[in-house]
């Protein structure tokens, strides 16, 4: 996902994205130290989204205030 789409996204939306991203981390933390996970290049795009859904979060909550 582009930042361009994160930042059309209203806050509510990118929260219940960022949650559902921090499960998926779980997982692949979990399924990676078993050694089941075969993509492991998605726990980095995983990483980088959750950083970029933070760092548009946080660029809203500074324009409202």
């Amino acid at each position: 996902m582009k930042a361009e789409d994160v930042r059309l996204k209203t806050p509510d939306q990118l929260k219940a994205s960022l949650v559902d991203l921090r499960k998926e981390a779980f997982n692949l933390r979990f399924r990676r130290a078993s050694g089941q996970l075969e993509n492991t290049a998605r726990v980095r795009e995983v990483r980088r989204e959750i950083a970029r859904i933070q760092t548009v979060l946080n660029e809203k909550s500074r324009e409202r205030a």
